[in-house]
């Protein structure tokens, strides 16, 4: 079996945007309309931990409101201002400023372009096996198993 080829280093903004614009299922996957992603840990290979560069256009959201039972998250702000929303309310971020979630954290989090301009950030989580995500905002709830995201209603009912 031959490894794969990979980069030793490439110029994001080149990186091909994901094929998928979200993971979720409908009717939450079209709420992520204007949201961007390219994935970086997956070019060079990377296996611990995944970096995406991601663009949100004006009115764009990161994701829905979540937190993870098992996974640590960290974003930095490279353009743009942005809104973080989390149980404390909006905090306001713009270039150079950088966010923490820490696993099993009950603070839900997601990131609001509120502005008329584009923003630029780079998200970075690890990849634990047996992740949870809950979603205090919607009827929904996941769970990543064999690298995949596996998602239900609150009730277990499947998507």
């Amino acid at each position: 079996m031959s490894i794969p080829q990979r980069p030793i280093a490439v110029l994001a903004a080149d990186v091909a945007s994901r094929d998928r614009p979200s993971a979720y299922p409908e009717p939450f996957a079209s709420r992520m309309r204007g949201r961007t992603k390219r994935v970086l840990g997956d070019l060079f290979g990377l296996q611990n931990f995944g970096v995406n560069l991601t663009r949100l256009e004006p009115g764009a959201v990161s994701s829905l409101r979540h937190v993870h039972s098992r996974q640590d998250e960290f974003i930095y702000v490279l353009e743009g201002e942005l809104a973080l929303h989390t149980d404390e309310g909006l905090t306001r971020l713009s270039p150079g400023m950088c966010a923490g979630f820490a696993a099993g954290r009950d603070d839900a989090h997601r990131l609001i372009n509120d502005t008329s301009g584009v923003v630029l950030y780079l998200e970075i989580g690890d990849r634990s096996q047996g992740d949870q995500a809950s979603y205090p905002d919607d009827d929904l709830r996941a769970h990543l198993i064999d690298g995949c995201w596996v998602f239900s209603h609150k009730d277990g009912r499947p998507y």
